[in-house]
C-alpha cells in the first residue's frame, strides 16, 4: 500500500472516542527520549579537544573545524529534514538518522588522521544529528498539538539538556580513566538503542490512529505525502527570505548558537581546565546547567503561552550577554559560589530561547513554520560553527578564552536589541509548491 492511498485512509478513518490521557501526551514521551538518547552525542565535543590534542598532536584549531563542520551540518541539515518528515514520515527519518550517527560515532575509533575526523564526526555525525534536531521537536508539536504548544515545545526542548545531564559525568569520567574511544563507543550505543523505540511507538500524525490533536475541536486529516522534499524546502526559504522578521530570526538565533553550542558546549571544560579545574569537574558543572536547563525551558515554554515572545527573547539575551562578560573572572582551579551562581543563571537561560522562537515562526508563517524553523535553526549552528572554530583559534594564538567570552557577551546584547524589532504579523498562507 502506498503512503499516498494510506493518508486517504486517514483521512476518512472514524475518529476514536478520546481516553482519558491523549496519545499526544505519549508521542510527546518517546520523542523526548528519543532526543534524550540522541543527546550523547552533543556531549563529547568538549571532552574531546585535550585528548585529540595530546593523542594525535592536532591543534586546537584543527579539532575545533572539525566539530565546527558538524554544528554546520547539524543546523544545514535541519530544514531539509522537516521537508523529509512531511515525505516520507517521522519515524523513517529519526530512525535512519539514529542509525548514522552510531556508525558516525563508532568509526572515530578507528581514525588517524584529522581528515578522518572530518568525515566521521564532522559529516556522518553532523548529518545524522541535523535530522534529529529541533525540527524534529517543531514537527511532533506542529501536528500532535493545539494547545499547550509552546510548553510542550519547552519540554522536547528540554530533553536535549536531559540527555546531556545524563551522558556528561559518565562521559568526562570515560575520557578521563579509561580514554575517549569507550566514550565515542557510548554514543554510538546511546545511538542504537533508541532507534527501537522510535520504530514501535512514535506515530507520524493523530489521523494514523484515528485521533484529533491535542486541543483540536476537530478531526484533523492526514495530509498527502509532500513531494519533492528539497524542492519545497529551498522555495519556502525563497519566500522566507523576503521578510524581515526572517533575517531578525535567523540573525538572533545565529548569536544563540554561538554563545551555548559553539562556546560553552565546546570550549567551557578545556577553558576551565586551563585554570586549573580537574576535566571531571568542569563537566559536572556542564551537566548541571543541563539540570537548570531543563527547568529553564520548561518555564519559558510555559512563559511563551502567555507572554509576547519577542519580549522574553530581549530578556533572555541580555541577561546571557550579562553572565558571559562574568565568566573570565570566575573561572578557577576549584569550584566556588560565584560560579556556582553562574552554572545556575546561565543554565536557566541555556535554551529558554527555542520555545519563542518557534513561537515567532509559527506566527509569521503558519503551516510552513516547522521548515522555516529549520532554516533558522541552521543559521543557530552556523554561528555555533563560527565560534567553535574561531574560539580554538583564539586558544591556539591568544594562550587564553578571556577575548571569545567578551565578544560572545557584547553579541548578545546585540541579539536583545534585534528581537525587540521583530513585527507581530498574522500567520502566513501555507507556501504551495507547483
Amino acid at each position: 500500500m502506498t503512503q499516498t492511498s494510506a493518508a486517504a485512509d486517514s483521512a476518512t478513518q472514524p475518529e476514536r472516542p478520546p481516553t482519558r490521557i491523549h496519545r499526544a501526551w505519549f508521542v510527546a514521551a518517546v520523542t523526548f527520549v528519543t532526543i534524550i538518547g540522541a543527546a550523547a552525542f552533543r556531549s563529547l565535543p568538549g571532552l574531546l579537544i585535550d585528548p585529540l590534542h595530546e593523542d594525535f598532536g592536532w591543534s586546537r584549531g584543527t579539532i575545533g573545524a572539525a566539530v565546527s563542520v558538524n554544528l554546520a551540518l547539524y543546523g544545514l541539515t535541519a530544514p531539509f529534514a522537516a521537508a523529509l518528515m512531511d515525505r516520507f514520515g517521522i519515524r523513517r527519518v529519526v530512525a535512519v538518522a539514529l542509525t548514522v550517527i552510531a556508525v558516525g560515532s563508532g568509526l572515530t575509533v578507528w581514525m588517524t588522521a584529522a581528515w578522518q575526523l572530518m568525515l566521521y564526526w564532522g559529516l556522518l555525525v553532523g548529518l545524522g544529528s541535523g535530522s534529529m534536531a529541533l525540527a524534529f521537536a517543531a514537527t511532533v508539536t506542529n501536528r500532535w498539538f493545539t494547545e499547550r504548544r509552546g510548553l510542550v515545545t519547552g519540554i522536547l526542548t528540554a530533553a536535549s539538556a536531559s540527555g546531556q545531564l545524563i551522558f556528561l559525568p559518565v562521559l568526562s569520567w570515560m575520557v578521563e580513566k579509561h580514554d575517549w574511544r569507550p566514550a565515542a563507543i557510548t554514543v554510538a550505543l546511546a545511538a542504537l538503542a533508541v532507534v527501537p523505540f522510535v520504530w514501535l511507538l512514535l506515530r507520524d500524525h493523530p489521523a494514523d490512529v484515528g485521533l484529533r490533536p491535542y486541543g483540536a475541536k476537530e478531526f484533523v486529516p492526514k495530509p498527502e505525502p509532500v513531494q519533492g522534499a528539497a524542492r519545497r524546502t529551498l522555495t519556502v526559504l525563497s519566500r522566507a527570505a523576503r521578510t524581515g522578521p526572517f533575517w531578525l530570526l535567523a540573525g538572533t538565533f545565529a548569536i544563540c548558537g554561538a554563545s551555548t553550542n559553539g562556546l560553552v558546549q565546546t570550549h567551557f571544560v578545556p577553558a576551565a581546565h586551563d585554570h586549573g579545574m580537574p576535566v571531571t569537574a568542569a563537566a559536572s558543572l556542564l551537566a548541571v546547567i543541563g539540570v537548570f536547563d531543563v527547568v529553564g525551558t520548561v518555564a519559558s515554554g510555559w512563559f511563551t503561552d502567555r507572554f509576547e515572545p519577542r519580549r522574553l527573547l530581549a530578556v533572555y539575551y541580555a541577561l546571557r550577554g550579562i553572565s558571559l562578560l562574568f565568566l573570565p573572572m570566575l573561572l578557577a582551579p576549584s569550584v566556588h559560589p560565584p560560579m556556582l551562581f553562574f552554572i545556575v543563571f546561565y543554565g536557566l537561560d541555556w535554551v529558554a530561547t527555542v520555545p519563542p522562537t518557534i513561537a515567532l515562526c509559527r506566527e509569521q508563517y503558519g503551516d510552513d513554520s516547522a521548515i522555516v524553523f529549520g532554516w533558522v535553526l541552521a543559521s543557530h549552528q552556523v554561528g555555533a560553527a563560527v565560534v567553535a572554530f574561531l574560539g580554538g583559534v583564539a586558544r591556539d594564538v591568544f594562550g587564553s578564552y578571556d577575548m571569545v567570552w567578551y565578544a560572545s557577551g557584547a553579541l548578545c546584547a546585540a541579539a536583545a536589541l534585534m528581537a525587540l524589532v521583530i513585527r507581530r504579523t498574522p500567520a502566513a498562507p501555507v507556501l504551495a509548491v507547483a
